[in-house]
């Protein structure tokens, strides 16, 4: 997907965020939003917002020599989303449908994003998501796809929201193998490795790399293996609104599972801001099963 001059200013207000926790130095802070500023003046040459975002972000680490800034903010979103597996196991175990109860539960997890809810009571308002339908829900496409067993790939979105993606990951394990695709490194509060290992994912898919180490799934920066098992993969399920805005052109079928978070996105869904989605993309020429 495009970047859209709408992402501009949302870019430029999460590098302050990034260089704040980076550094309390405030001239480090000016020279930092100094580049960001003039990263900015050549948006023209970004593809998508995932794309620009990866360098702005490579600024806050070339000037203060800090790898994740987020880390206390990811291990905070952790915390929190382990203390709501009961609520969140409750909620699969008592619905009629348990694959479209986890992945609304997976879909609900994507509100840990503090990139973009830096402030949210996640415990006051995971309750009322939960019960949110989806606005649109492509739940028998996915059932037919997975229909044949197989490998399904997820990709992974932000740490906090892999606790909520365990309860889908175990429906799919029982069926399939599956893998977990995190960041290549440390981005904004994306879920890498460590995250991934804390929030238990390891305990029902293989957890895999993916290279690419922006907010959203580069392809042409990802690991060869990892590129292998994209084509390869029966189903690809992507998480978040950070890898659609880098998947939506994809060279094969994905399923997009996340909460459409702003106009631009809620547009190309066709769908209000806040609603949560499940689509199936299909490129032309490919025939959806």
């Amino acid at each position: 997907m495009e970047l859209f001059l709408d992402c501009l200013p949302c870019l430029l207000r999460q590098v302050l965020e990034a260089a704040r926790m980076a550094s309390d130095d405030e001239a480090v802070q000016a020279r930092i939003m100094d580049d960001a500023v003039a990263t900015l003046a050549r948006h023209g040459e970004f593809a998508t917002a995932p794309a620009m975002a990866a360098e702005m972000h490579a600024l806050v680490r070339r000037h203060t020599g800090m790898d994740d800034p987020y880390a206390a903010i990811k291990a905070r979103d952790l915390a929190g989303a382990l203390r709501l597996v009961p609520l969140l196991e409750r909620f699969v175990a008592e619905a009629a449908e348990p694959l479209a109860a986890a992945l609304k539960v997976s879909a609900t997890g994507n509100v840990m994003d503090s990139a973009i809810y830096a402030d949210l009571d996640i415990e006051a308002v995971v309750q009322g998501e939960l019960e949110r339908p989806f606005a649109v829900a492509d739940v028998e496409p996915l059932r037919a796809a997975l229909g044949g067993g197989g490998t399904v790939l997820v990709i992974g979105d932000n740490a906090g929201e892999a606790v909520f993606d365990t309860l889908l990951l175990r429906e799919l394990a029982r069926d399939h193998e599956v893998a977990f695709a995190v960041r290549g490194r440390p981005i904004i509060n994306d879920v890498t490795l460590a995250e991934a290992r804390t929030a238990g994912v390891d305990r029902h898919a293989r957890v895999v790399a993916s290279g690419s180490g922006a907010p959203g799934l580069i392809l042409a920066d990802a690991d060869r293996e990892f590129r292998e098992l994209f084509d390869s993969a029966d189903v690809v399920l992507s998480k978040g609104q950070g890898n659609f805005e880098a998947l939506s052109d994809a060279p094969r079928e994905v399923f997009f599972l996340l909460k459409a978070k702003c106009a631009k996105i809620g547009h190309a869904l066709d769908v209000p801001v806040g609603a949560y989605v499940l689509r199936l993309h299909a490129p032309t020429g490919v025939v959806t099963r």
